[in-house]
């Protein structure tokens, strides 16, 4: 009986996917801090969960009946932090979003049992990542100095959001899901 770790997540498609993996790549080669690299940019949804590899069928299944009222748009502007590891780029607050996460949430926790963590710690503050976890605390200050004076934009339709799985190294795409 295998055990693996997913997450779902809305991921950031092309052409913005690649800006923001040179912005990653850019936090490894000034700041030394590659765990960002180990998934492609995303805004998560529900937090990682662990769930029987045999029984992946109906976690796909279930996923799949999941639906939201209609496509929308997101906005990333800028950047931002969690102090004293965490940069990311920031979105402009959307109400789609944030209705989207919480429907998927109580979703996923009726008909899964699975419970998002982060709901009861900090609330859903979606982002996408660049760095975080092995981000030293005084490359920090630096990165977050350099960043804050940074502009990036970016607009993109959400049509679909997908299940990620983690391989022994990094996160991967593994089934994509249509929204509406």
């Amino acid at each position: 009986m295998s055990i693996q770790k997913y997450f779902i997540a809305i991921v950031i498609p092309e052409p913005f996917q690649k800006e923001v993996m040179a912005l990653k790549q850019l936090v490894m080669d000034r700041y030394n801090s590659k765990a960002a690299l180990r998934s492609p940019a995303h805004i998560t949804l529900h937090m990682p969960f662990e769930w029987k590899e045999e029984k992946e069928s109906i976690l796909i299944e279930t996923l799949q009946q999941f639906s939201f009222k209609k496509d929308f748009k997101i906005e990333l502007h800028d950047f931002y932090c969690f102090e004293p590891r965490v940069i990311f780029i920031d979105i402009l607050k959307n109400e789609l979003l944030a209705e989207l996460q919480r429907n998927l949430v109580s979703y996923v926790k009726r008909n899964l049992q699975l419970f998002n963590q982060a709901d009861d710690m900090r609330g859903f503050h979606p982002h996408v990542t660049i760095a975080f976890r092995d981000l030293r605390k005084e490359n920090f200050y630096e990165a977050y100095t350099y960043f804050k004076t940074q502009n990036y934009t970016a607009s993109f339709n959400v049509t679909n959001y997908c299940l990620l799985k983690h391989t022994e190294k990094e996160w991967k795409i593994h089934k994509e899901f249509s929204i509406s």
